[in-house]
């Protein structure tokens, strides 16, 4: 007889973790136990972690059959992983979606759930406060104040990775190409049916962040150059004010010079400076074009996303 009761995954990516995994697994073993009408899994993607952490994963796995491992080949990044680990969760009619270091509390997940069984096919983790202070805490709050204004598609404003995927939604997602990716973006690009569940972002429960500076900023870039196409209209802006600027400032001298209110040649300091300001605007061009550009080979080359690791062969006896 088919169980009736529907079948939920949790797909986490995991990157030199070690110090965070046994709490992880205590508080997803914890949740997992409890009565909440589902049947649950575990999918945990190594992104090429360089500490124990594939070891405890796989002597966890071996212990709980509710948990999965999946090992890519090398580090692909956070992006990645969780494409690998969306992709892994097949049979499952409803995925979650959350990091690893527990700032993403796992008790939250009964409240998605909920929130996916009265009818969103997508569900949003939104957080109300978080606990980074100084640059971090900074570079989040200006990033979510803008982003959403400069992308062409909505997305909620502090919302990350935390969330859950119908079964509709999972298929939508798996079938986005891109090399270069941005979850939120993506999940709102999707479309479907959302809602929203507020929750408080915890500190990590040990161990440091793996996501430095520039991979942040990087991970900035690609949600803006893919979902975007602002930067090439403020090019277009930028060049037609020049150039009109430019035609003004000729016209007025020009006329000045025919009136006979000034005969002298202009200072060597002024053309110093539109020089520099045009070759400014010139390179800050390039750059943007740069990114686009960069993007597109990428996608051309038609790499794949990420690549598993095979399974460990057994000893022949």
């Amino acid at each position: 007889m088919t169980d009736p009761r529907p079948t939920v995954t949790v797909v986490l990516p995991v990157c030199n973790e070690q110090s965070v995994l046994p709490e992880l697994f205590a508080r997803l073993t914890a949740l997992f136990d409890g009565e909440l009408g589902c049947i649950w899994s575990a999918v945990l993607v190594d992104d090429g972690s360089r500490d124990r952490s594939a070891e405890l994963i796989r002597a966890h796995v071996a212990r709980d059959p509710r948990f999965r491992f999946v090992e890519l080949s090398r580090n692909f990044g956070f992006q990645s992983a969780l494409s690998a680990g969306i992709a892994a969760a097949t049979g499952a009619d409803a995925v979650v979606t959350m990091d690893a270091d527990l700032q993403d509390p796992p008790e939250l997940i009964p409240a998605l759930v909920a929130a996916w069984r009265d009818g969103a096919e997508v569900v949003r983790a939104k957080r109300r406060s978080r606990q980074e202070t100084g640059w971090r805490r900074a570079g989040f709050d200006l990033f979510h104040a803008c982003f959403g204004k400069l992308i062409d598609y909505p997305v909620e404003p502090n919302t990350g990775t935390f969330g859950l995927l119908g079964h509709a939604a999972v298929e939508a997602f798996n079938q986005l190409p891109e090399r270069h990716r941005f979850f939120p973006g993506l999940r709102a690009w999707i479309g479907f049916p959302a809602a929203d569940v507020p929750y408080d972002r915890h500190e990590r429960a040990a161990g440091h962040s793996q996501h430095t500076f520039g991979k942040l900023v990087s991970y900035a870039f690609d949600g803006l150059f893919s979902f975007s196409y602002l930067p090439l209209r403020l090019l277009t802006y930028t060049g037609c004010f020049v150039a009109l600027s430019g035609f003004a400032v000729g016209v007025f001298f020009a006329v000045r010079r025919i009136l006979g209110v000034e005969t002298a040649a202009t200072g060597f300091t002024t053309l110093v400076t539109l020089v520099l300001f045009l070759g400014g605007v010139q390179l800050i061009g390039i750059g943007v074009l740069g990114e686009y550009l960069g993007r597109i080979y990428d996608e051309v080359k038609q790499r794949p996303v990420y690549l598993v690791k095979p399974a460990a062969r057994r000893p022949a006896k």
